[in-house]
């Protein structure tokens, strides 16, 4: 086991375990497991946070994804214009829909969406119509640029989903991610900032027919006890889960706030010694849910802190369309060209990082890679 964790979850729920606890027992003895008051108080909570008018509960962030693609109306026929780094899950939620995923490169600063990019495919794309939505993930906790992808789509007439599902509480201009798009989609799997004791997952909009045809698309889509007016699914988020988040959700901010002293003294311990430290636009408030450095020795220093008890991981060593359940999309009628993510696949390495992390540890962690990417 690593001396020094790259997360640490047994930190948080000693620290709230009174609390944990008594919110589950509260639901146990309600006897209301699904879609009762507590997941209600939720999405009016994380609506708020958000600074969005509506929020819908659902089984996963997953799940978020592929519920609102549909809502937003996306379909068989469709394309919608995503990064390739990201976790899986993104281009799934695209697929389950039907529509066809399209790679376009990042942003090798921030390595997010590249605004630019998104133009270019929009420009060069042989049936226009064919585009949908596009998707951007806010990738390690860091905002994409919400206002350029937001004003290209408002020209092209697209629909925006945002994946916030490792973003909740980071922001751009003060506004909060989620709240830019059509649709942002939360995860609360246990890792996430917010994190759930299981899965789970959530959908923000200030749609209203975008939250309601969540909310049918979520429980088969019922629109009364006994009429069903979509070809749904079973995906909604249970009480107990709905109830542990609520008391997590009181700590989100001062968990950020943690990160974020974390990741400065990161920066500043790191500064000019062979890596590159990740970037926050002018504007942008990130809440470093992963602390991910970029240095040409990536294995060397990753192997040499394994050596040291330190974990570390590489998200993601592979970009999506290189997946091989997406083979025929890499090799489809316009194969990706992505030379920024596929640089940054190289040499990217993600550190511990977590509100509870000891600052000296923080300092144990830099000090091992100074002398790593020294040699």
């Amino acid at each position: 086991m690593a001396t020094i964790p790259l997360v640490d979850l047994t930190a948080q729920y000693r620290a709230l375990k009174p609390e944990i606890e008594a919110a589950v027992l509260r639901v146990l003895e309600s006897i209301r497991y699904i879609l009762g008051p507590e997941g209600e108080a939720l999405e009016r909570e994380v609506a708020a946070y958000c600074g969005t008018a509506h929020g819908v509960g659902v089984a996963s962030g997953t799940d978020a994804l592929h519920l609102a693609l549909r809502a937003c109306g996306v379909g068989p026929g469709h394309e919608v214009i995503t990064t390739p780094m990201t976790f899986f899950a993104t281009a799934e939620a695209i697929l389950y829909t039907g529509a066809r995923p399209v790679f376009v490169d990042v942003d090798p600063r921030t390595l997010n969406l590249d605004p630019s990019a998104v133009e270019d495919y929009l420009r060069r794309h042989r049936n226009p119509p064919a585009v949908k939505a596009v998707l951007p993930v806010h990738l390690y906790g860091q905002p994409a640029d919400m206002e350029a992808l937001c004003a290209i789509a408002r020209r092209h007439g697209l629909r925006v989903i945002e994946d916030c599902a490792q973003a909740l509480g980071a922001a751009v201009g003060g506004r909060r991610v989620g709240g830019f798009g059509d649709a942002g989609c939360i995860s609360f799997y246990p890792s996430k900032v917010l994190g759930a004791c299981g899965d789970g997952g959530m959908v923000v909009t200030d749609d209203a027919d975008v939250a309601a045809r969540v909310r049918r698309l979520r429980h088969h889509g019922h629109t009364s006890p006994v009429e069903h007016a979509d070809i749904g699914y079973n995906s909604r988020l249970d009480e107990v889960q709905a109830a542990i988040l609520r008391v997590k959700l009181r700590h989100l901010d001062a968990w950020i706030a943690a990160r974020r002293e974390r990741a400065s003294l990161y920066t500043e311990l790191l500064a000019g010694r062979g890596v590159e430290p990740p970037c926050e636009l002018p504007g942008a408030t990130g809440i470093f849910y992963l602390y991910t450095i970029r240095s040409p020795q990536r294995d060397a220093i990753q192997a040499g802190l394994a050596e040291a008890g330190i974990e570390s991981r590489v998200y993601y060593p592979h970009l999506v369309h290189r997946q091989p359940a997406l083979t025929p999309y890499e090799k489809g009628p316009e194969s990706p060209h992505t030379p920024h993510a596929e640089a940054a696949c190289r040499a990217i390495l993600s550190i511990p990082l977590y509100p509870e992390m000891p600052t000296v540890a923080v300092r144990q962690v830099a000090a091992a890679i100074m002398g790593l990417a020294s040699r």
